[in-house]
């Protein structure tokens, strides 16, 4: 059966090469990757809603509900054990291994991502893990592009290319914001620009938020809001860009705590202590905060309406409903607290994303904001400070600010806040730059040097490899050798440089023709004359697994012109040459430039 399936796909596939084009082709495949990434989301929000809504009937939340303790540690062990005994794997987050698969295995994702982060992700969120769909949903879509590709054969960037389609499908279906996911796509997924990658992320985005639109209602996860009536005047200017400020310090608070508390999670030595542990903490900060209970849709909704009764509702504290001081202490922590949940979430071992916590952040921030305004009698718009927080959340957390600009104009069916937008999305990307040079996405990829970026100089020299330029043909020298024992060697000899290695294969020292040519041409002293005397040791030389954008800096400053390479221990490999090297350079720019 499966000798059949491999002979119709190879028919298959030289069909194709014969009638359809590499560009119609990719055109027809962004639509198929986006219906099924729009499916998949549909299936995941419905999971999600299906699992709440029998958990809330079988038993209906109230304030002190000491269920908050226990419901999230369930749902964790359950995606824990589908995890271990089912997928048999264990399910990374979300966007960092998109990157790393794009960065490191050249776009190979494992197929059971294509199921695997929807049904634990199902389980983290529907049972109250404090995290979002949208990252389970990305490395979904994005697995569904890749195994695509690779099953059909297409090369690396094709693959790419479709698993950007993927990720920009899932986004689209879960917000109803086409060209919001297509901007994600592009600021975080990283492609180059060009007409051949926006029609297939648009046919993606398109195809995917059709299909959710079609199977259910557009606003299941997000209430759309409509804006057209609603306006700002130029003197609200200052308060934007305090606002963008606020949204940016959040973000490097975000990022920070984001990196030490994983730090300190992964140093629980076993699965089961982490699932207590992490999880009763989550258990804990829900039942004094009941409004950190899952990815929080519900409660953004209610911010953009202007309602704030959700500080209270379910909550210990909702006796104290009409204080104003308790109300604000109640907003500053969920500010700050809803990472730390998240994080709570992740180290007991759930699955999820932190784009939701960010949205929930940003809009807890503007609420607040105007909670205060209105409070001491000044009249703002609560839906538009509220909206405004997320987009300044968005770019600060991401480092994506037309992500920030454009997701939140396309869910407010309108462009009437686009300034606004841009002044806190810039402000807010521009002071978590001043602090930080990496995302919460990127931090982690980046100091292990496996990340690609819009530099297209660091993107090129992350690809290269030095096992892939070490020349070899150079002809060694034993280090007992004579000068009558290396001109035999010098006979058959290619290069003019000779490698001196002793009995175990370490490099003692490198020998340079032109060095030894007076000696060479006196054949008086080749009998008397040790190789070993005339060798000199190399000032530099590299590893195989060193980081190449230091070995191309090493040999800019250097008038070297060939550098040995060996291992740890001293054993010789090779030489890599400053000319193999750029060659080398030029080859992986225009691959990785060009379009698909």
């Amino acid at each position: 059966m499966k000798l059949l399936k491999q002979k119709y796909l190879a028919s298959f596939i030289r069909w194709r090469h014969l009638h359809i084009n590499d560009k119609q082709f990719i055109y027809i495949l962004s639509v198929l990757v986006g219906f099924i990434s729009g499916c998949t989301a549909v299936i995941l929000k419905s999971m999600v809603h299906g699992i709440r809504h029998l958990l809330h009937v079988w038993s209906p939340f109230n304030e002190g509900n000491f269920l908050y303790f226990f419901l999230p540690m369930i749902g964790i062990a359950i995606a824990v054990l589908f995890m271990k005994y089912v997928v048999k794997y264990s399910v990374r987050h979300g966007v960092p291994a998109v990157l790393y698969a794009i960065s490191m295995t050249k776009g190979r994702i494992r197929w059971h991502y294509i199921f695997s982060s929807v049904v634990t992700s199902a389980f983290t969120v529907g049972f109250g893990g404090s995290v979002g769909l949208e990252g389970p949903s990305i490395i979904s879509g994005a697995a569904i592009g890749s195994n695509v590709g690779r099953v059909l054969k297409l090369n690396y960037k094709q693959i790419v290319l479709l698993i950007a389609c993927g990720s920009t499908g899932v986004m689209a279906a879960i917000f109803n914001s086409p060209i919001g996911a297509m901007i994600f796509a592009m600021e975080v997924i990283v492609l180059n620009l060009s007409l051949a990658t926006v029609v297939p992320l648009l046919l993606a985005s398109s195809s995917a938020m059709l299909t959710s639109s079609f199977f259910m209602e557009q606003d299941v996860l997000f209430h759309s809001v409509e804006l057209f009536n609603m306006g700002y005047e130029i003197i609200d200017a200052p308060t934007f860009v305090l606002l963008g400020i606020i949204t940016g310090l959040v973000s490097v608070y975000f990022k920070r705590i984001y990196v030490k508390l994983n730090t300190s999670f992964e140093r629980i030595s076993t699965q089961r202590r982490r699932l207590f542990v992490c999880g009763g903490l989550l258990g804990l900060l829900l039942f004094l905060f009941p409004a950190l209970y899952g990815e929080g849709y519900d409660f953004i909704n209610m911010a953009m309406r202007g309602d704030s009764s959700f500080l209270f509702q379910y909550s210990i504290f909702a006796k104290f409903e009409r204080s104003f001081v308790l109300s604000c202490i109640l907003f500053l922590c969920l500010i700050f607290i809803k990472v730390i949940a998240s994080l709570l979430t992740f180290g007991a071992g759930g699955v999820g994303g932190i784009f939701a916590p960010s949205l929930f952040m940003g809009a807890m921030i503007g609420l607040f904001i105007s909670f205060i305004f209105t409070h001491f009698d000044i009249e703002v718009n609560t839906t538009i400070f509220v909206l405004l927080g997320m987009c300044g959340m968005i770019a600060g957390v991401m480092l994506a600010p037309l992500t920030g600009i454009f997701l939140i104009a396309d869910i407010t069916s309108g462009y009437n806040l686009f300034v606004p937008l841009m002044i806190v999305s810039a402000i807010a990307y521009a002071t978590v730059r001043v602090f930080e040079d990496t995302s919460v996405y990127t931090y982690l990829l980046a100091k292990r040097k496996q990340l690609l970026s819009h530099n297209t100089d660091r993107s090129v020299l992350s690809i290269m490899k030095i096992r892939n330029v070490i020349e070899t043909n150079f002809s060694t020298v034993p280090d007992t050798a004579t000068m009558k024992e290396f001109f035999e060697i010098f006979k058959t000899a290619t290069r003019d440089i000779f490698p001196i290695i002793d009995s175990n294969g370490k490099l003692k020292g490198i020998i340079k023709l032109n060095d030894i040519r007076h000696i060479l041409l006196n054949s008086k002293q080749y009998e008397t004359t040790l190789i070993s005397s005339l060798m000199y040791k190399p000032e530099l030389f590299f590893a195989p697994d060193d980081d190449m954008e230091k070995v191309v800096e090493t040999i800019q400053k250097s008038n070297h012109y060939n550098f040995p390479v060996m291992l740890a221990d001293g054993t010789y490999v090779g030489f890599i040459s400053r000319a193999q090297v750029f060659s080398e350079y030029r080859k992986v720019s225009e691959f990785y430039s060009s379009d698909v």
